[in-house]
């Protein structure tokens, strides 16, 4: 923030979206003014010395990062996402498909410890679940644990795999928004350390790579894990009527 002060604040950023046709200019705001008018001796990005606001006709990296279901949409689907997930790639390309082995955690303390650790190596594939809107419960962003992987040089090689959020903070390669999600047994529950995770965002897909047998008798064994149960009062109501976060997360 204090870098973006620097170079010009949100006025060199309302600018562009101005003159990209993305503001309605004539908007009155508490100046009395127009917005137009508030930035009409504003500078442009593209004349200022700065590197902070890309000017935008040459953004820092191109179109792709937005929800809506269209043919450039980051929704995926796949075996660990039987309804859905939202890749987050935070400005960088990944337009070749990835495989690694899963490494494991049933919350998103565990995993930033085990990342602090150095438990967490390149090429792996960093599952963080049970904290979906049930399983949290709420759904959290996973911040922290994405922060550290970029802090431990492993943002551009661990993906990050969750029933939980992200926002526009978050940064490396996240995937989030699961779903079905881990409290209500979705496919992220069954995974186990070492399993094959293939993410492909061409083709819009997240994959666990095992056998439908194998997964069938690991949900035959499988139960919420005790310390997940342990919610009670406005959160308990909470996790029985909220919604998977395929269909908003919302509340009954």
């Amino acid at each position: 923030m204090a870098d973006l002060h620097t170079a010009g604040g949100l006025p060199i950023l309302m600018k562009e979206l101005l003159d990209a046709g993305l503001l309605h200019g004539d908007c009155l705001t508490v100046t009395g003014k127009t917005v137009a008018e508030n930035l009409s001796s504003v500078s442009k990005a593209s004349d200022l010395t700065q590197d902070v606001v890309y000017p935008f006709s040459k953004p820092l990296s191109p179109p792709g990062h937005h929800i809506p279901l269209s043919s450039k949409s980051f929704v995926l689907h796949g075996s660990l996402a039987t309804d859905s997930a939202v890749l987050k790639l935070s400005g960088k390309v990944f337009d070749k498909p990835f495989k690694g082995p899963a490494i494991v955690f049933d919350g998103e303390g565990p995993a930033y410890d085990a990342i602090m650790g150095g438990q967490v190596k390149p090429g792996q594939v960093l599952v963080i679940r049970y904290e979906g809107p049930k399983g949290s419960p709420g759904m959290p962003e996973m911040l922290s644990p994405g922060s550290a992987l970029v802090g431990a040089g492993l943002g551009k090689t661990v993906p990050l795999v969750t029933d939980g959020r992200f926002s526009g903070a978050s940064h490396g390669i996240m995937i989030g928004h699961v779903t079905p999600e881990a409290f209500v047994g979705g496919p992220i529950a069954l995974v186990e350390n070492g399993d094959m995770i293939s993410i492909d965002a061409v083709n819009r897909r997240v994959d666990l790579e095992v056998s439908k047998e194998v997964l069938t008798a690991r949900k035959a064994c499988w139960k919420i894990p005790q310390e997940r149960q342990k919610v009670k009062g406005l959160l308990a109501k909470y996790r029985r009527s909220v919604s998977s976060a395929h269909t908003g997360a919302v509340t009954s």
